[in-house]
């Protein structure tokens, strides 16, 4: 399995109404220096519709300003239809954050 591989199984498991950061999906896919590499695999997404890339934040909670699939408010309308609030782009990851079980 390759790089963007492991990163798109990561993001998988991530599951509705939670998000996790690029950090965290690095760590989840092997390497936690990976955090830009998620950002790029991420950007690139070949299926949108099973990979749920918008479930992804920065470290702060803080929703991507250049989300490849629709934009910034697009990211945030796809959160905040699975329930997730989302105040000023900032997800509340204390309440919000997904913790795997192998993290």
């Amino acid at each position: 399995m390759n790089t963007f591989q492991k990163i798109y199984e990561a993001v998988k498991r991530i599951p509705k109404g939670k998000v996790a950061t690029y950090g965290q999906i690095a760590t989840l896919a092997g390497n936690v220096h990976w955090s830009r590499v998620v950002g790029y695999a991420l950007h690139v997404n070949p299926d949108p519709e099973n990979i749920h890339c918008y479930r992804v934040v920065n470290r702060n909670g803080e929703v991507s300003s250049a989300f490849a699939f629709g934009g910034k408010n697009m990211q945030i309308s796809l959160l905040e239809a699975e329930g997730i609030q989302v105040e000023n782009g900032k997800v509340d990851l204390e309440k919000y954050r997904w913790r795997a079980e192998n993290e």
